[in-house]
């Protein structure tokens, strides 16, 4: 399984990203789906994750603000970030858990 992240930048204070991970094997119909993140002054966190009936957990930090949700045809999950705040500037990470597999990350930056 290998999962490729996208959609990260540098956005101002109260703006909107969509995250997306590619996940190069039909796995999403069998596996919870999650989002990390790790900022520079921070360990990797747990930010939001989907299992194989729609529901979905979130970090205190990023309820009401960020959505999780998966297009299995496409093979991608996608993280919606919406009201992005400075303390969301992290790398964010696709995880499986039931494989272990991590992407490689990509990097959101909020900052006016």
């Amino acid at each position: 399984v290998q999962l490729v992240e996208s959609g990260g930048g540098l956005v101002q204070p109260g703006g909107s990203l969509r995250l997306t991970c590619s996940v190069t094997s039909g796995i999403l119909g069998l596996a919870r789906m999650g989002w990390y993140r790790q900022s520079p002054t921070k360990q990797r966190e747990f930010v939001a994750d989907e299992d194989t009936y729609g529901r979905t957990k979130y970090a205190d930090s990023v309820k009401g603000r960020f959505t999780i949700s998966r297009d299995s045809g496409k093979n991608t999950v996608h993280l919606q970030l919406n009201n992005l705040s400075p303390e969301d500037t992290a790398v964010y990470y696709c995880y499986v858990p039931l494989t272990g597999n991590w992407g490689k990350g990509t990097e959101v930056t909020v900052a006016s």
